[in-house]
This record gives structure tokens, sequence and C-alpha cells, in this order.
């Protein structure tokens, strides 16, 4: 059983979130793993140096608990790579000659899908198909906006998909239109957006599988070891269950089956067969403990429910996508079977559709440890703050989006108004009532690496520091409560409090080498830090330096 000894630098065995820190002790600067499970820490590893069949030279790094992704999307992330790339582009015009170059490239493609535009680009989020159909005229293009709540097609995508002036508004959904009542090319929403999706081809299992592949491989480099894939559909559970067999994912996987609010009856069934089929394939690097619960949309789309309408269209209030009734029993089913709930809720009337179900919840299947999720909470009445502590929440946030970006002062802001906009993503107000925090990133909405999310989190800035004293500087969390959630907060999340998120013995090794001590570094360049390697149980998924030693102890660099 070979040993690994980690040493010449700093060891971080575990953070702890705001008010729960404990008096700092030695500095701890070894580490001991055997087999893939810490074996030692600190003067105990030192003591087993000569028995070490192999050191790994810190060079004055930072070791720290590995990252783990509380909520993402690695299969979208990985898929954006196989259309025009148009995430980074900066105007409409500048979109549609990426979509062109990628047609003329790609002649024999029947349809163009690209993700993911960014929607500050157009007045109102509103996206014209004319526009795409200057660049690509005959062939139906299907591009996702960043938020993935809104798809822009060009004119032969609206006809494929039988969708013009006749077409009725669809439930859970709306179609944009243009005055005379024809659609314009922007839809909102799952129920719109299927109208498209259901014509246009889908993706191969090799493509799939090259896309966890690489989705995971990316959040090696990133540090992180364990994500919560948080929209997962039954057709996509092949392309999981061969990357896992084949050995070519870089990071753990939970899969959460998306709950269908019009047609969710059958699903516990068939979640619960496709939950069997993972637990028989046994790999440690995939499960399916986990069922999301989409509750409302956004607020840029104006499609988050809201307790109160929003300001610049008074006579809307969002667009829930459950009837409580129906909510209430599908998730008692899916809790019945053992199934955790991700419940994906943005506006105030949503969160609060969500802890009424969870009460309804524990009246009916009785009280027990059930850790729900709650993602996002961008607005949070401070009434409901209490009942997410009483019903054991644990509150998911994206630390990214918690700044004054472009996206916040052009569209979301005016959108909720003043004062609501001021209770946006209340992250330190529900560390201090001591609600359990979980960060994610939900990649590739936003970016997938925890450093500059760490960062955000802290300081309340954009990436270009602004404004100085933070936007609204009072939801600032101090570094070691933002280490947390990205580590055992996950893991908490993840039930795997006891396995992974801290180095203790008898922990898994999985372990994040950093440039720089985060504890030590000022907030104003925490994002500079660099992720140096990433270890998975013991073995190295991503190595920036390399360094190892025979048991003779020969370093080699």
């Amino acid at each position: 059983m070979a040993l690994t000894l980690f040493l010449g630098g700093t060891i971080a065995p575990s953070y702890h979130s705001q008010g729960q820190g404990t008096e700092a002790g030695p500095p701890i600067t070894a580490l001991a793993v055997r087999d893939g499970v810490i074996e030692a820490v600190g003067m105990e590893a030192l003591a087993l140096a000569s028995l070490a069949d192999e050191t790994v030279d810190l060079d004055g790094g930072h070791l720290s608990p590995s990252f783990a992704d509380g909520h993402a999307h690695p299969l979208l992330g990985g898929l954006e790579e196989m259309g025009p790339q148009i995430r980074s582009c900066t105007s409409v015009t500048e979109i549609a000659e990426a979509v062109r170059k990628w047609a003329d490239s790609h002649p024999t493609d029947s349809w163009i899908v690209g993700a993911s535009y960014d929607a500050t680009l157009a007045p109102d989020g509103v996206f014209d198909a004319e526009w795409l159909d200057a660049a690509v005229p005959d062939r139906p293009v299907l591009l996702k906006s960043w938020d993935y709540h809104t798809v822009w097609v060009n004119s032969a995508a609206l006809r494929a998909a039988g969708i013009d002036a006749g077409t009725p508004e669809p439930a859970l959904g709306r179609i944009v239109r243009r005055p005379d009542g024809s659609p314009c090319g922007t839809l909102l929403e799952a129920g719109a957006i299927d109208l498209v999706l259901r014509v246009a081809p889908g993706y191969t299992l090799d493509e799939r599988v090259n896309a966890l592949e690489s989705a995971t491989a990316r959040y090696a480099a990133a540090g992180v070891t364990w994500i919560q894939d948080a929209w997962v559909e039954l057709e996509d559970v092949p392309a999981y269950l061969a990357a896992a067999d084949a050995g070519r994912l870089s990071a753990r996987i939970n899969l959460a089956f998306r709950a269908n609010p019009q047609d969710w009856t059958n699903q516990p069934f068939e979640f619960e067969r496709a939950r069997h089929g993972i637990q028989e394939l046994a790999s440690p690097m995939l499960t399916a403990n986990t069922v999301k619960f989409f509750l409302d949309g956004i607020i840029e789309s104006r499609t988050a429910f809201m307790l109160a309408p929003y300001t610049d269209s008074p006579g809307e209030a969002g667009l829930p996508n459950w009837e409580p009734a129906d909510l209430h029993d599908a998730m008692t089913q899916f809790d019945a079977l053992g199934f955790q709930l991700h419940l994906h809720a943005i506006g105030d009337a949503a969160v609060r559709m969500a802890l009424d179900a969870l009460e309804e919840i524990r009246h009916r299947n009785g009280a027990r440890d059930r850790r729900p999720v709650i993602a996002h909470l961008q607005v949070v009445d401070p009434h409901d703050i209490p009942r997410l502590a009483d019903l054991g929440v644990v509150a998911n946030f994206e630390p990214l989006w918690a700044c004054a970006d472009e996206v916040m002062q052009l569209l979301t802001i005016p959108r909720l108004g003043s004062p609501r906009a001021q209770l946006q993503y209340p992250i330190a107000s529900l560390a201090k009532a001591g609600i359990p925090l979980s960060f994610g990133s939900d990649w590739p909405v936003t970016g997938h690496h925890p450093v500059p999310g760490l960062a955000t989190a802290v300081t309340r800035q954009t990436a270009d520091h602004v404004p100085a004293s933070g936007w609204i500087p009072d939801e600032r969390v101090d570094v070691e409560t933002a280490l947390a959630a990205y580590t055992s907060g996950v893991a908490h999340q993840a039930f795997a409090e006891q396995e992974w998120g801290r180095l203790l013995p008898g922990m898994r090794a999985d372990l994040t080498l950093l440039s720089a001590n985060p504890m030590q570094v000022q907030n104003d360049r925490l994002a500079d830090i660099e992720v140096l390697g990433t270890w998975l149980a013991g073995r190295p998924t991503y190595v920036h330096r390399t360094a190892g030693t025979s048991s003779g102890g020969d370093q080699t660099r």
C-alpha cells in the first residue's frame, strides 16, 4: 500500500463558516496519504517520512481540501464547445458573424446550435430572428442565452417548430412577439423553448461522453473534485454511465433528475429505475441521489416568481412553474423514495413556495435529516429566513452573481426597483442565522472556477473591483466562510461530511494545491490565486507543477 507524503508548504485541514471558527494552532506542514485515504496530518505525518514511497513538494504553496461545486451543469458546459463560440461576443453583429462563420465551415450540419450569448446586448434582452436570418437564412439556428432560460432562433427554426402568429402561448413559457403577434425570435422558459428543442437534432452518445470528459477536466484544473449536476434528463443518463465506466471523468458527479411539472406522475418510478442502474455500476465517480425542481425562472426575463409585481412591468409578478398542490404531491413522493430535493428558487415568492412545500413534506412524511437544497435564493423575504433554518435547508448560492455587473445594472435592478434590489443574495444574513451554506457556479451560466467566486463572495465587487466598498456590503462574508461553503459546505449538502471536504485522518484525499493561502492574501488579490494541482482520492487529476520522490527521498521536479 503506497504512502505519499505532502510537505513543503502550508496545509489547511478544514475551514469554518462565519462565527464557527476555532483558535489557530501551529502551522501544519505535512500530510500523509495511503491508497487514497488521509493517514496522518502534521507531526504524525512527518513521523512517517522515512516510510514514504513518494513525496510531493508543495514548494511553498497552500494545500487545501479540494473545492466542490454545489450546483452546475457540466454536460451543458461541455457541449458548448461543439457549436459557434459566442460567449465572448460583445455585439449582436459579432454574434451573427460568429454564427455565419460556423455555418460556412460546417455545411453538412442541418441545424446550427450554440451558446451562450449575452442578454444585455439587445434592448430589454429581446433578440430578433431577422438578425440571424441575415447570417444563416437557409438552416435553423438555435442559440441559448447565458442564463439557459432563454433562446434566440432564426426564422427557419421558427418554421421548423411550427411557431407563428397563431401559435397559442405555451404553458410555462412565453413567446416574445412583435406588435402584429408574430414571433420575434426570442423564447422564454421551458414551455416555449421546448417547442424548438423537440424538433432540433440531439447529440450523439459519443458527443455527450466527450463533453463530460472535457467538462470534468476543466473542473479538475480549477481544483474541483465533486459536482452537483443540477439538471439531468433521463436521455442523458447513458452518457454519464459510459463516461464513468470508461474512466473518463476527472471529478465525481451526483445527478439531479429534473421533475417535469406537466408530466411528473411516472417519474418517481423512472427516476428510481435510473438510480438503480447507476448504483449497479458501482462507480465511485457517479451517484444519482437528487431530484431537481425548477420553481420559477429568472428576474432578467421577468419569469422569477415575486411576491410583488416587477417595478418596470406592474402587471407581472413572474411565472411559477408548479401549482402548489402538484408540487407538494411530487416532492412528497420523491422524498419518500429517499431522493434529496434540489429546488431552483430565484424570486421571493418562489422561495416561500419552496418553504411551504418543505413544511408540507415534513407533515406528510415525518421529520428526518433531509438537507433540502434551495439554489440561488436571489431575493428572500427577511421574514422567511428563520423558516430556512427550521427546515434544515442548505442555502446554495452562486457567488459570482453577487456583484453589480452589467446584467445587474441593465436588467436586474430596473426589474426589481428599490428597496427590493437591496435584498439580493443575502449570503451573510443566512450565515449569521446559522443556515448551512454551499457554493456553486451554475456553469455554464457563469464561470466554473471557484477562485473568482471566492473573491466575489468576500468583496461583492466586479472583476475590476467596483464598487470600492462592495455592492450591498453588509452581505459580504469573510474568506474562511467562503472557503467553507466551497468545501465542507458542499460536503454537507452531499451527505458526505465524514468522507471529504476536510483533510483529516480517515477521509478521502481530495486535495487542491493553491499558489497562496487565501486566509493570508489581501481581499483585492484573492482572484489572482492559482490552482497548482488537484488530487482525487490521492490520484492527481490536474498538475500545474509536479514533484515526487522515491522512498529514498530523491526529489524530481
